[in-house]
This record gives structure tokens, sequence and C-alpha cells, in this order.
């Protein structure tokens, strides 16, 4: 195995893909790439400099002199730990407009390749393998049936003491996969070279033990 190597893990909503690469990282013993985290560090960062969205040129000199790295588990935003201060509720509605933003998603998608250069790394989202790391060394595409994916929410949103019905998860879930898949801008597509897990009936340990599996291999 190469001393640097980068996995890529695309998959549709609900597929388990942040669940099953932070196992594999702690697995390798390498940074998972928290891609959310980073438009959360963001967004946090707009909001304590007071920087309006609409701003151009006020975003795009902050962006200049942003950094954002992961090193084991800690979000590094400028050189502050900040894990705690970009999970809140206000952060989390910051970080949706700003994925929206493309001079937010150019920059992210730069400093996330310039990660996969210098260290190895585990990345999940909807265009790891496709766009951002498109060169990546092991490229799997995670899925499941949208019925267990459905299911898989459904148990998850009842646990928090949600009243959403299945009926309502799944369809939520098929509309979450068209948008995906139809977006102008990178749209959700298994790379040529990726690698199919379909998930549907295994539990995590199991789908932990094929992706290591294939990079191991």
């Amino acid at each position: 195995m190469k001393d640097i190597y980068r996995i890529a893990i695309d998959g549709p909503s609900g597929a388990g893909k942040s669940t099953i690469a932070k196992a594999v990282a702690k697995a390798l013993n390498i940074d998972y790439i928290d891609t959310g985290a980073m438009y959360r560090a963001v967004g946090y960062k707009m909001d304590k400099k007071g920087i309006p969205f609409e701003e151009c040129e006020a975003l795009d000199a902050m962006l200049e002199s942003t950094d954002i790295d992961f090193v084991g588990g800690d979000v590094i935003l400028d050189g502050e730990v900040v894990n705690a201060l970009i999970r809140t509720p206000e952060v989390s509605m910051l970080a949706s407009q700003c994925s929206q933003l493309a001079p937010v998603r150019t920059k992210l998608v730069e400093i996330q390749r310039g990660m996969g250069q210098r260290k190895s790394v585990i990345m999940d989202g909807r265009d790891i393998g496709t766009n951002v790391l498109k060169d990546a060394e092991y490229k799997i595409f995670l899925t499941a049936s949208a019925e267990e994916r459905a299911n898989r929410r459904f148990k998850e949103l009842q646990e928090k003491g949600e009243n959403q019905t299945y009926e309502e998860v799944l369809e939520d879930i098929k509309q979450r996969d068209h948008n995906d898949m139809t977006r102008e801008l990178n749209p959700l597509r298994k790379a040529d070279d990726a690698i199919e897990v379909d998930t549907t009936g295994m539990g995590i340990d199991e789908v932990v033990a094929a992706v290591l599996d294939i990079v191991n291999k």
C-alpha cells in the first residue's frame, strides 16, 4: 500500500457513508474528512466576522485566509479546534446556506484536494470520486435500496421522538435521490472505476469489513 492514499466514498442519502467512513478511518488510522463540518466551519467564521452572504468581496477575502484541517477527529479552523462551536443549530443553518455559494464550494474542494495530497484520508459525499478526488486510489460507491435507507432513517427519527411516518421518510429519500442525481453541478453518480457495495441487509461491521477488504487488496 502507498504511504499516502485516498479513499473516496460516494452514495445516496442514508447509505451510511459517514458512519462507515469514520469506522474505516479508525481501523486504518487515517483522517476522516467531514466535508459537512467544513461548510459549518466557513459558516461559523462568516458569522464571527459579521460577513453577510451577499458581500462577495468580503467573502472572497475571508476565504483566501481560511485554512481547515482534520487531525485525530478534531476540526481545526485557522489553527483553532472548533468541534463544539460548529455544532449549534445556528451554524447548521449557516452551513446549508454556505454550501450553495460557488466561491465557498470552490475553496473547500481546493482544501480537500490539498489534504489528500499531503496525507492519507477517507472522504465521503456525493461527488468525491467523480470530482473532488478523481485520482483516489480507492473509490467506493456505497448504496442500498430506497426502502432500506428509509427504514434506517425512520428508526433514527423514532429514537429522537419525531413522528414522521415511514411513507413520508421514503418519499423524502426518493426526492433527495432525484435532486442529487439531476442537479447541474457535479450530480451524484458512480465513478467508472468505483466498486459498488450494496449495504441492503448488511450490518455496520459487515460493511466496514467489506470496505477494508477492498482497500487491503
